[in-house]
């Protein structure tokens, strides 16, 4: 089901917002050569505590996952693109590093990703990221009032396949409120004019990842971890956005 906030609702959404903001900010300044993905987490994990705020990764156990995450922070490394679990690896030199977090303060959700390299950067790899962060930006440039669905999905898109990567369409945004993942689906591939209207007080979770040279991606043995099949690098970038009649607001914006 579709819901749509009041504006009172959606600036009760903003100090969610605000603290995913900043425990992805704390989270990537503390990834370098030489951390341990675990130690991360715990970041993470203190942050939510010390916050009072709750974990919408933890206990999360969709059909797709093996059991339930068991950790606050999605941490994929180089091959691995989403749904990363965090587990017992010291970041090397030139890792391409995205975390995802989400989390609920107050009863409100929101979500976001980032995606950096570690140590020494591979040129392509910048420009992986850098793709994914125009596609993020011209997605949430079309979710405005009288658009639809479609016309953020093909803004992404066009990002993209200017520059010469394919996408993978079986993940991509949603919506965002009191849980993390709702209605409507955000393909990050899609045809404009098409689908949901766009109206004020939809909130989304908008999301493009790419990979450098194929859309095809596998279920790592921990049963959540997803990777490239042939092994190439992916980008993940992302921001829970609200539709509004001032255009659109992003509630998780890192200073």
């Amino acid at each position: 089901m579709i819901e749509l906030r009041t504006p009172t609702e959606i600036e009760q959404m903003r100090p969610a917002g605000q603290f995913v903001a900043e425990v992805l900010t704390a989270v990537s300044a503390a990834a370098d050569v030489g951390v341990n993905l675990l130690d991360l987490d715990a970041l993470a994990h203190r942050m939510v505590k010390e916050r009072g705020a709750e974990s919408c990764y933890i206990d999360y156990h969709p059909s797709f996952g093996a059991m339930p995450f068991g950790k606050v922070l999605c941490t994929s490394v180089n091959d691995a693109v989403l749904h990363g679990l965090p587990f017992d690896y010291v970041l090397e030199d030139g890792d391409l590093l995205s975390l995802d977090f989400a989390a609920s303060v107050d009863g409100w959700v929101s979500d976001s990703a980032v995606s950096v390299v570690v140590g020494t950067p591979r040129e392509e790899d910048l420009r992986l990221i850098d793709v994914s962060e125009r596609a993020l930006a011209a997605g949430i440039e079309a979710a405005t009032v009288g658009n639809r669905i479609g016309d953020i999905s093909a803004a992404i898109a066009a990002v993209a396949h200017g520059a010469g990567l394919s996408i993978n369409t079986e993940f991509g945004g949603h919506g965002v409120g009191r849980t993390m993942h709702g209605d409507p689906h955000v393909s990050n591939d899609g045809r404009p004019g098409r689908g949901l209207p766009l109206k004020p007080g939809l909130v989304i979770a908008i999301e493009p990842w790419f990979l450098h040279s194929t859309d095809q991606i596998y279920t790592d043995r921990d049963g959540w971890t997803l990777r490239s099949v042939d092994g190439s690098r992916g980008a993940h970038s992302e921001h829970t956005v609200a539709v509004t009649p001032d255009g659109p607001l992003v509630l998780t914006a890192r200073d």
